[in-house]
């Protein structure tokens, strides 16, 4: 029986490139290209964005990553589900290992940025608790971004 195995690679990873590709081929069929925002996989700021990708058996179906904003927070990025494996609970499993993550990595809070044109996302990221907050970064003047935050409490052991 197949089954979804997530893991964490890093920025060279080609079924996360692939998966890049096809959510910015999706992005830009939804958006002007001056309000996509992409992750740069070829400078060294790539080397501090976690990457997790979703296989489903062999077959790369999802990924997300975040990023380092400053020593307390961080920026969801690029969470995707391949269209074609959509509506089973992988986006939220990706959504689950980066926070699970984001916390272990002693984080206090998570910005994220997607696009009205997303309704589904935004219902997603309503669902673990993150609510609209001010456009922020380079998000500020784009008039599609719908921005999002989630302040997380501290561990307890």
């Amino acid at each position: 029986m197949e089954q979804l195995t997530l893991k964490i690679v890093d920025a060279g990873n080609e079924d996360l490139r692939g998966l890049i590709a096809k959510l910015d081929d999706y992005l830009y069929a939804l958006y002007p290209s001056d309000e996509v925002h992409g992750v740069e996989l070829e400078n060294a700021e790539a080397e501090r964005i976690v990457f997790v990708v979703a296989y489903w058996g062999h077959t790369a179906v999802g990924c997300g990553a975040y990023r380092p904003l400053d020593e307390q927070g961080c920026e969801l990025k690029r969470i995707f589900v391949d269209p074609s494996y959509r509506n089973k609970g992988f986006a939220s499993r990706v959504l689950s290992l980066l926070e699970q993550e984001i916390r272990q990595a002693g984080y206090q809070s998570i910005l994220l940025e997607t696009g009205l044109m997303q309704p589904e996302s935004i219902a997603l990221y309503k669902k673990f608790g993150f609510v609209e907050v001010e456009r922020f970064g380079p998000y500020v003047d784009c008039s599609s971004s719908y921005c999002m935050g989630k302040a997380l409490s501290p561990h307890h052991a």
